[in-house]
């Protein structure tokens, strides 16, 4: 999504002059590798999409997967985009020298005056380590890397997470199958979330008009930034709201007390990545599901045995464990100047530039970087805010205007201060263990309003940056 929206910003600009790195046969980064049952995004449809190209086409409130995928693809062709991606092109390397970048692929070396990173986030899965999961005797598959193979109505399936995939796959599958074991390391809340659906009326109007569906992106626009994305940032009531959702929806859900106990967090609610979800609820309540709290001892051919020594049998293991999310744009070695490893650099946990650039790196510009608003924002907007940024950079460096520009330590520090000062207001310190935390215990995220990253980008300061300019 990220790297279809820098590119469209280019050709927007009248820069043609570049090419897209993409490691995959297809466009579409995660909506093209996730393709498990349940799959939805938990962003607005109508604002999970491309202020520059809006989609008439969106049949639900909440965009199922092969929706966003297919959305992003029409954007490739229809914005003649693929004529400039490198498709199967894994870069390993990219490394700054003589004032250019130097990005190393199988067929070499080839040299560019700025890198841009879109490598998204939530990508490199993360497994567990449980003894024995190479034993299994049945199919073993991350959620990212669905065995569409498997008929699954006959199955005993297992899903090991209860983050926002696994409620989804259980949501999808739970009395669809023959036996469903959800093995709950710790309860998630729920914010209950009907997916309502657009009419073919309506989305025929849309087709005709593009321009109608321009309120539904303001209105939804306006509902995460000042409702969703404050809760979670300051005390107020947003927050008393969700808060008050996520437990009513527990309690009027579940009725049997000792389930309700079991699916009860004792953290607060958006503690953690907030999950949004109409009925998962409703499918751990049905025949065959099972809500596993003991911890897991190890895994056996047959099944999963825990810690209360209970084999619970299965034919089918889905690992619904998460992703990396410090991975960033790693495992490609990155190398700034003088010999300066991007390792090196983030070994203490990523740190950016108001999310978009590092120090030692020139000409380097990150979409999805480290504190990016991630929690608390639509990523599209946040992708087309960075895009613009790193333009305006672009820009000068295509006209000669500037030579190199990269932001200063001490802006870049100064910044990070802010963040780390501001986040004791956030929901997230509050005493829950997630995957927003980093190596200090601070969550890697954006500590303000959404709109507060958009006016952080809106205008470069060249007084944070270090620039070298034309001689000429």
């Amino acid at each position: 999504m990220s790297g279809l929206c820098m590119a469209s910003k280019l050709l927007d600009a009248g820069i043609a002059d570049f090419t897209v790195f993409e490691k995959a046969d297809d466009i579409g980064g995660t909506w093209r590798d996730n393709t498990y049952p349940g799959l939805t995004c938990d962003i607005p449809s109508r604002y999970y999409t491309y202020s520059f190209h809006p989609n008439p086409e969106w049949t639900r409130l909440n965009p199922p997967g092969p929706e966003i995928l297919t959305y992003l693809r029409r954007v490739a062709d229809e914005r003649g985009l693929r004529r400039f991606i490198r498709f199967g092109t894994d870069v390993t390397c990219a490394e700054y020298r003589e004032g250019r970048w130097y990005l190393t692929t199988a067929d070499g070396e080839q040299a560019f005056d700025v890198l841009v990173t879109a490598t998204g986030i939530l990508r490199v899965p993360r497994l567990p380590s449980i003894t024995g999961l190479d034993a299994f005797e049945g199919p073993v598959f991350h959620s990212s890397q669905w065995d569409h193979s498997i008929p699954l109505p006959d199955k005993r399936i297992g899903v090991i997470g209860t983050g926002s995939t696994g409620v989804q796959i259980t949501a999808a599958l739970g009395g669809r199958v023959r036996g469903l074991s959800v093995f709950q390391r710790t309860p998630q809340w729920v914010c209950p979330w009907p997916n309502m659906s657009y009419s073919r009326p309506a989305r025929a109007l849309m087709r005709r008009w593009p321009a109608l569906t321009s309120p539904g992106y303001w209105f939804w626009g306006w509902f995460v930034r000042f409702g969703f994305g404050r809760g979670p940032i300051q005390p107020g009531f947003q927050r008393r709201l969700f808060s008050a959702l996520c437990r009513w929806n527990l309690r009027l859900s579940v009725r049997d007390r000792e389930l309700r106990r079991k699916l009860t967090p004792k953290d607060l609610p958006m503690c953690k990545r907030m999950i949004f979800a109409g009925h998962y609820f409703q499918s751990v309540q049905k025949p065959g599901v099972d809500v596993v709290t003991e911890l897991i001892e190890h895994v056996e051919p047959r099944g999963v045995r825990t810690a209360d020594g209970a084999l619970h049998e299965l034919d089918v293991l889905v690992l619904a464990t998460g992703f990396d999310a410090r991975a960033y744009v790693r495992p490609m070695n990155v190398i700034g100047r003088a010999g300066l490893r991007l390792d090196e650099v983030w070994a203490d946990g990523p740190v950016a530039y108001r999310s978009v650039a590092v120090p030692g790196f020139p000409n380097m510009f990150m979409l999805m970087g480290p504190h990016s608003p991630v929690g608390n924002q639509s990523l599209v907007p946040i992708a087309e805010d960075q895009a613009d940024y790193a333009l305006w950079w672009i820009r000068r460096i295509a006209e000669g205007e500037v030579v190199e520009a990269e932001p200063t330590e001490t802006a870049t520090k100064s910044y990070n201060e802010d963040m780390k000062a501001a986040m004791p207001q956030t929901i997230w310190v509050s005493g829950c263990s997630s995957w927003y935390l980093g190596k200090d215990g601070l969550p890697e995220l954006f500590p303000w309003v959404p709109e507060r990253h958009a006016e952080l980008l809106a205008t470069p300061d060249p007084r944070d940056f270090e620039v070298r300019a034309s001689q000429v």
